[in-house]
């Protein structure tokens, strides 16, 4: 049996834990509930003997003092606490052996590999794999399984649901069922508490570095207190009388609408007919057809056009002679000389036809001697 009395802890001046005294019994399940910052993970800490702060008080396991011990020493008496720090480059049965270094593990290092793999299935198919290609429940499943592998008395676990989606924490709690029937105590820290308290068998709850109070699951799952503070139920509503539901009258509309104006027709509002109004337009639309100032402006458009056909002419024709006046760019290769353009009188001179000559490339050769040979 692990007997925890009066442990304190602090880190400098802080306090982390203040004459915390417990105990947890061959095959039994311990939860400890506190909200974050009440001191449960240095309480794992220092029972562990890997707490960085100073520590007092006493921790027994099984009548034998283990205050003095370091950690290692602490493992081989029998007290295994669960990280999930894993060796990540490492396959999943290295992980698992290498929780068995301890002396009172080596002797049962296949049985209990066995008894891990048949607690754990789905590591069975993954034993070749590296660890830290696993998701986070089944690196969960490598760290309790490294605990269990040092066959201990006791196995601490810290928050082993964090992270996990609900059905790997259902999975989870299931196991660790099983881990009780095994004859293995278990001191558990955990969030979830209402899964922690359906599989524990006692409770404590820690506040403000202290433990305020030690119950069984039950008593714990039943109090108000506990319910309200960890499992979210809220019972200031309870036994109280329905709402009343209050009758509201009819809100009358600030806009009063007001008398409805007549209905008038169309040829009221024009103030006529509309037959009459249709010819009127269309005599109107005749006369601007027919009307002197129609004919002067299709005159105007007529003049416009000639204006613009004549300028489109002058413009071709300059650019014709511009493009006969214009040298030539290209480099000319001609076999004799041009012949000068001879001058006609009736109308421009003849065009110029350029004789184009391939450029000679002379090859030569390098031979091993030093000396070009053309080729």
């Amino acid at each position: 049996m692990l007997d925890v009395r009066g442990l304190s802890a602090a880190y400098g001046q802080h306090p982390a834990l203040n004459e915390v005294s417990l105990s947890v019994r061959p095959g039994e399940i311990v939860v400890i509930l506190g909200a974050n910052g009440a001191g449960k993970s240095t309480l794992l800490r220092a029972i562990a003997g890997i707490c960085e702060g100073r520590v007092s008080g006493q921790v027994m396991l099984n009548g034998a003092s283990l205050t003095a011990l370091n950690s290692d020493q602490i493992v081989e008496q029998g007290v295994a606490p669960e990280g999930r720090a894993i060796f990540g480059d490492l396959t999943v049965k290295e992980n698992l052996l290498l929780g068995a270094y301890s002396a009172r593990a080596r002797a049962d290092e296949a049985q209990n590999l066995e008894r891990v793999l048949n607690l754990f299935p789905k590591l069975i198919e993954r034993q070749t794999q590296i660890a830290r290609t696993m998701s986070g429940g089944e690196q969960q499943m490598v760290a309790i399984g490294r605990a269990m592998m040092s066959a201990p008395d006791i196995l601490m676990l810290d928050e082993p649901s964090l992270g996990l989606s609900p059905l790997l924490c259902r999975e989870l709690f299931q196991n660790l069922a099983v881990v009780k029937d095994l004859g293995i105590g278990v001191l558990l820290v955990e969030q979830n508490a209402k899964q922690s308290l359906a599989i524990a068998d006692r409770g404590y709850l820690l506040e403000n570095t202290r433990i305020t109070r030690e119950d069984s699951a039950a008593q714990l799952r039943s109090d108000p207190s506990v319910q309200k503070a960890f499992l979210g139920a809220n019972n200031t509503t309870r036994n109280q009388p329905p709402p009343q539901t209050i009758e509201t009258q009819p809100v009358e509309p600030r806009f009063t609408p007001g008398p409805a104006l007549p209905r008038r027709s169309a040829e009221q509002l024009i103030g006529g007919s509309i037959e009459d109004l249709i010819s009127s337009a269309s005599e109107a639309s005749t006369r601007a057809l027919t009307s002197p100032s129609s004919s002067s402006v299709k005159q105007a458009e007529k003049v416009a056009q000639s204006r613009l056909e004549s300028v489109l002419k002058d413009i071709e024709s300059a650019a014709a002679t511009a493009r006969r006046q214009r040298p030539s760019s290209r480099p000319t290769y001609a076999a004799s000389p041009s012949p000068q353009p001879v001058p006609h009188e009736d109308g421009p001179p003849p065009p110029v036809v350029e004789i184009y000559k391939r450029p000679h490339v002379e090859v030569f050769r390098r031979r091993p001697s030093g000396q070009f040979e053309r080729e």
